[in-house]
C-alpha cells in the first residue's frame, strides 16, 4: 500500500475503516468466532502507518 502519494482526505478516510475494522476484530473475538488471532495487531500497525503519512503530508 503507497501511503506517500495518496491526499489526506484519502488518508482520513482509510484510517476510519480500519479503525471500524478493528472495532469488528475486537469484537469478534469476544465471541471466539476469529482464527487469526495476529490481525489485530496487523490492523492497529495499519492505523499507525496511515496516522504517520497523515502527519507527514500535513508538514510538508
Amino acid at each position: 500500500m503507497d501511503l506517500k502519494n495518496r491526499t489526506t482526505e484519502d488518508l482520513l478516510k482509510l484510517a476510519g475503516e480500519k479503525r471500524e475494522a478493528l472495532h469488528a476484530f475486537r469484537f469478534a473475538m469476544t465471541g471466539s468466532k476469529k482464527k487469526n488471532v495476529k490481525e489485530g495487531k496487523y490492523l492497529r500497525k495499519e492505523i499507525a502507518r496511515i496516522l504517520t503519512a497523515i502527519n507527514n503530508n500535513t508538514a510538508q
